[in-house]
């Protein structure tokens, strides 16, 4: 008796146990995200950031929104609009920078502007185009992309695919000039 009343009691412990063992099953997405590395993000809000060069301002750029982004290569990213506003050395300014969207790459010292850049200098030239390169290094051609560009100057419309331009957008050049480009009247020589 005692044999078949401990063989029915090893039985109900083991069913008995079966209902409270959990079941263990990890989807691979949850796996991987436990062991994904965490990128640090620093977030600033209301951003003004004045670039100077012996102590005189040569920028000054303002966001609503600046992420710092602390990856194997570090950026800064701009994913609610950009404005840079350019000084000259009496600190006058120059030219302006907008727009939506900006990623500066800190080893590089480069800054990728996309989706509705516009350039505009004090003469009324204003470069639009969907994408450009800053370069602060590049001297004399600051800007640069090898995109589709339009520049709207007080006479005309000029279209190209790529474009080159010093930071005060004073001097630029259309790599491959597309359409119609008027030019003055008179003798050829």
């Amino acid at each position: 008796m005692k044999i078949l009343f401990t063989h029915i009691f090893f039985k109900a412990a083991l069913i008995i146990g079966c209902f409270f063992l959990p079941s263990c099953t990890n989807k691979q997405q949850d796996i991987d995200k436990l062991y994904k590395k965490k990128l640090g993000v620093e977030e600033a809000i209301n951003v003004k950031v004045n670039f100077t060069t012996g102590g005189r301002p040569k920028a000054v750029l303002t966001s609503p929104l600046m992420l710092r982004v602390q990856d194997s290569v570090p950026y800064l990213e701009f994913p609610k609009t950009l404005k840079v506003l350019f000084y000259n050395e009496a600190g006058i300014q120059e030219s302006i920078l907008t727009g939506m969207y900006a990623k500066y790459k800190e080893r590089d010292e480069i800054v990728y502007i996309r989706d509705s850049v516009q350039i505009r200098n004090i003469n009324g030239d204003t470069l639009y185009c969907e994408e450009l390169y800053w370069n602060r290094n590049r001297t004399g051609k600051e800007f640069y992309t090898d995109k589709p560009v339009r520049i709207r100057t007080r006479t005309q419309t000029l279209n190209g695919i790529g474009m080159e331009a010093r930071q005060d957008f004073k001097d630029w050049k259309i790599i491959h000039p597309l359409g119609v480009i008027k030019v003055a009247g008179g003798p050829i020589p």
